[in-house]
């Protein structure tokens, strides 16, 4: 693909080669991904052992309580498959039990935003239907770090500062692990998590006691978790004790051992979108992905090819179009096991004509949802005042990258291809140290999505007993004429959707490769409310790369743009993989100086 940006900069090869390829937000889980490889695993076997290191060697980020959206394409099957592992609310999780707390929202923290945890159970299911290592051989690196420690990455050591005071003040068993010897460890520092690695390895020994047979010992190791040990500390953590969270006061959890035991992660057809040679897959409407499915559904209307993507005419257009996909989401998406949501609509030709009329050459200020007779909510929109994520102390919401200063991180992901070309793309989230004390038995907390559920009768994402909550995890694969070609991805929230738009149309329209299409300049809007705890919005508000050129600075202004220019590398996480006959590709982000690719 010929390379049109006037200005091409990369900051590392793209990776290049024919036996397979990993990239990973962490450069440990990436060696460990592709030691799996050279092992003889197939993608999904790197996958599992990719993830479970990157519980690890990211706690700020990711966690066992977490959750996780998967999109795969095995070369068995013939077939691109989301594998759905995020959990749903408790069965107490009723809207009438939060407002009998005094609550009108959902806490950002704490053991009330807890949904049943869908790290686990997803891997595993991976591992049985996909994979063909057994379970020691993906856990044991895993194991391994949190046993023997890791060298501690600056934004885990700077999140345990920030919440140092939380710990020691109000989350004791979280001090007893993120503050050895009572004091926040250095950065570099080998760290380790030894109660975490004995839970696993607790695990695997009740797998192994089911015998030889690699698929009955995957489904000994689900019972423990679902139904065993974990289950029960989960329940009595939940059940005894009354935890500190963003409302101000201390409230006891609703999950149970019997939600867990309850609850499997699924396979469902993904959500999908014909963009010229390409069909890009996602997620349904219990996450934010199709908000990238109409993103495209707006662009298309454009003539993009060989658009400049440092100009300000490319930055407006991506922008603008965001901003009614987004708008879209907050009025329409939900778990559609619970609500109908209009997405054939909503990615209609008809549709997005109509809306692609409110694309001006001027920054709209307001939040335009579309209407579809019938469905939908009222959106109400809260307005930012004063410094954003000023609770930041508390570990509120998700760390989602923000203005200089303020905590930093997000989420992780991975995405793998193997020699056959089976492909992955994985973004595990929640369940991070900041998120909820952690329960002292296992040596991890639970996570908080059920704070993006609305506390509002008759709203699509309101809350509601065995809902999934409309999560900002979204990871992407896409097909070129009809063959499995790139898997992509990247932390950041509700940015994430911004930023995996703009890596594909770089790579689509600006001719860029992979490295190139994510080493180049990113912004992000905030003009939307966020998916998380207290869920403000900041119309207008465009966030940029200081590397933008001052040219594309000013005329976003002149149009109306509220841009505000941050450090020069600070945007997103993103890594990305490709597939073209035998040929398998991958890059990694160099931001935060943690993600690499490798492969051969």
């Amino acid at each position: 693909m010929k390379n049109i940006n006037p200005n091409p900069f990369t900051t590392r090869p793209e990776i290049e080669g024919t036996f397979g390829v990993v990239t990973s937000t962490h450069w440990i889980a990436t060696a460990v991904g592709m030691a799996t490889l050279e092992k003889g695993g197939n993608a999904f076997d790197a996958a599992v052992a990719t993830a479970f290191t990157l519980q690890v060697v990211e706690p700020h980020l990711n966690g066992p309580g977490g959750d996780v959206p998967v999109i795969i394409n095995a070369v068995r099957t013939g077939k691109t498959e989301v594998v759905c592992g995020q959990g749903p609310a408790p069965a107490k999780a009723t809207i009438a039990h939060y407002k009998s707390l005094g609550l009108d929202m959902v806490p950002g923290t704490g053991l009330l935003a807890a949904c049943v945890p869908g790290t686990f159970e997803t891997w595993m299911l991976l591992l049985r239907d996909y994979g063909t290592m057994r379970l020691a051989d993906v856990l044991a690196p895993a194991i391994g770090y949190a046993r023997e420690g890791h060298p501690l990455v600056e934004r885990a050591h700077t999140t345990i500062a920030t919440v140092q005071a939380l710990f020691r003040e109000h989350w004791p068993t979280s001090a007893a692990v993120y503050l050895p010897a009572g004091t926040v460890p250095e950065t570099g520092a080998l760290f380790a998590n030894k109660t975490l690695a004995e839970t696993y390895a607790r695990i695997l020994r009740e797998a192994e006691s089911a015998g030889g047979d690699r698929v009955a010992q995957i489904e000994a190791a689900r019972k423990a978790w679902s139904q065993g040990f974990v289950a029960e500390a989960v329940d009595r953590f939940c059940r005894t004790q009354a935890v500190m969270d963003t409302s101000g006061e201390a409230h006891r959890g609703v999950l149970t051992g019997d939600d867990m035991g309850r609850w499997h992660a699924r396979v469902e057809p993904p959500l999908t979108y014909d963009y010229g040679r390409y069909t890009v897959c996602k997620a349904g409407p219990w996450a934010q992905g199709p908000v990238m499915l109409q993103q495209l559904a707006l662009l298309k209307g454009f003539n993009l090819d060989g658009a400049d993507p440092v100009s300000a005419d490319f930055v407006h257009l991506l922008v603008e179009c965001s901003k009614l996909a987004y708008a879209d989401r907050e009025k329409f998406y939900g778990d559609p096991d619970f609500v109908e949501v209009p997405m054939a609509t909503l990615l209609s030709d008809a549709y997005n004509q109509d809306r692609r009329k409110l694309v001006t050459e001027e920054a709209s200020l307001e939040l335009r949802p579309g209407s579809v007779e019938g469905f939908g909510a009222v959106v109400k929109l809260r307005r930012e005042e004063g410094q954003r994520h000023a609770v930041g102390g508390m570990g509120a919401g998700e760390p989602t990258v923000g203005r200089i200063g303020e905590m930093r991180g997000d989420t992780v992901h991975f995405d793998i291809i193997d020699a056959a070309g089976n492909v992955v793309s994985a973004t595990p989230s929640g369940g991070w140290l900041q998120s909820s004390p952690v329960i002292p038995e296992l040596g991890f907390c639970l996570g908080t999505r059920a704070q993006m559920f609305w506390l509002e009768e008759g709203h699509p994402a309101a809350l509601a007993p065995g809902k999934r909550p409309r999560t900002t995890l979204s990871p992407t694969l896409a097909l070129r004429d009809g063959e499995p070609y790139l898997a992509w991805g990247s932390p950041g929230g509700d940015q994430q959707d911004q930023w995996t738009t703009q890596l594909f149309m770089r790579h689509v329209h600006a001719g860029m490769n992979l490295q190139e299409a994510i080493d180049a300049p990113a912004w992000h809007s905030e003009h939307f409310p966020i998916s998380f705890w207290p869920r403000t919005a900041r119309p207008g508000v465009l966030v940029v790369e200081g590397r933008l050129p001052q040219a594309t600075v000013k005329e976003l202004k002149r149009r109306g743009h509220i841009v505000e220019v941050d450090a020069d590398w600070c945007e997103g996480r993103l890594t990305a993989a490709s597939r073209e006959g035998r040929r398998r590709r991958a890059a990694a982000n160099p931001r935060g100086m943690q993600g690499y690719a490798a492969g051969r």
